[in-house]
């Protein structure tokens, strides 16, 4: 084999392999996607008084329709974090179709590493342990009085400042500092 036929194969390799790598998470997702009902998403940002200057963080953000609705309905800017490269695509392509890709990006990146400091509202769809593992994050990097908003799951002995039903499926809202 020549070294041009070597580099060839190589740049061919290459051109093969990079999509399929491209579409593999960072690492395994910690839960399954389940999208949220849209009358839970509105409930949960209405629950959240999310305004015009607010800065939503959905954590495990799926096909991104939290923070599409938020920027669509109440003007708010959104960034929608999740580790499946997949569904940063699909999110990424209902942004589109959305028409508030000035307002919302969606960052392929793991929720547990990822600075939200700037949040002023997090929703979450995580499991209970979940919730109870990114509780020590969401209490060190969001300011005092940041809303959190969780759709079907608590966060162990925290006790909520308010809970929804929506049609059987519970919303459960706090501030920062959330107390265990």
């Amino acid at each position: 084999m020549t070294v041009r036929s070597f580099v060839l194969s190589l740049a061919i390799l290459a051109v093969v392999v990079a999509p399929a790598s491209a579409q593999t998470p960072l690492r395994p997702p910690d839960v399954i996607f389940v999208p949220t009902p849209q009358e839970v998403v509105d409930a949960m940002l209405k629950l959240a008084k999310v305004t015009k200057s607010d800065v939503i963080y959905d954590l495990g953000s799926g096909d991104g329709r939290i923070p599409i609705t938020a920027a669509k309905t109440y003007g708010a800017r959104g960034v929608g974090i999740d580790i499946d490269p997949q569904r940063i695509k699909e999110a990424t392509e209902n942004l589109k179709t959305a028409g508030v890709g000035d307002r919302v990006k969606f960052l392929n990146q793991d929720l547990f590493t990822t600075d939200i400091s700037e949040a002023t509202v997090v929703t979450l769809y995580l499991l209970p342990s979940l919730n109870l593992k990114v509780l020590p994050k969401l209490n060190k990097e969001l300011k005092p009085g940041t809303r959190i908003v969780s759709h079907a799951f608590d966060m162990g002995s925290a006790k909520p400042l308010e809970t929804l039903n929506v049609n059987g499926r519970s919303v459960y809202f706090w501030t920062i500092p959330i107390q265990q």
